[in-house]
């Protein structure tokens, strides 16, 4: 089983998800926990679950749909989001199921990772 790892280690406020990733190796052993990025290409899969910073969260929180994501303005390639990649590979018919479990930009990783752990058993199977 694979989980996506999204966030770009050099910037504080998108690095969490990168920080965690030895943690919940060690936690989730018969997981690949891959470093991706939300905007390079995708291989094909059945399901995709990715973990990924979304700003304005309080708590850890899952989406699975496009519609549990607000509308953001896209005026240049710069505003093209993860939200943006889900909705135009839906609209190539190439978008599987997804899990999102968003982590808040502020919180620390103790909280992050036990907050994280229960939702992966849950979608890991």
């Amino acid at each position: 089983m694979e989980v996506w790892i999204f966030g770009n280690p050099d910037l504080p406020q998108d690095s969490l998800p990168v920080r965690l990733r030895p943690q919940l190796a060690s936690e989730f052993p018969e997981v690949n926990f891959i470093l991706q990025d939300p905007l390079e290409d995708w291989p094909d899969k059945d399901k995709l679950i990715i973990i990924d910073t979304v700003v304005g969260l309080n708590k850890v929180q899952v989406f699975t749909s496009l519609a549990d994501f607000a509308n953001t303005p896209l005026v240049t390639m710069h505003d093209f989001d993860l939200k943006n990649e889900l909705a135009f590979r839906a609209k190539l018919g190439k978008l599987p199921p997804f899990v999102i479990i968003g982590v808040p930009e502020n919180i620390n990783e103790t909280e992050a990772i036990n907050q994280i752990k229960p939702i992966l058993l849950q979608y890991l199977t």
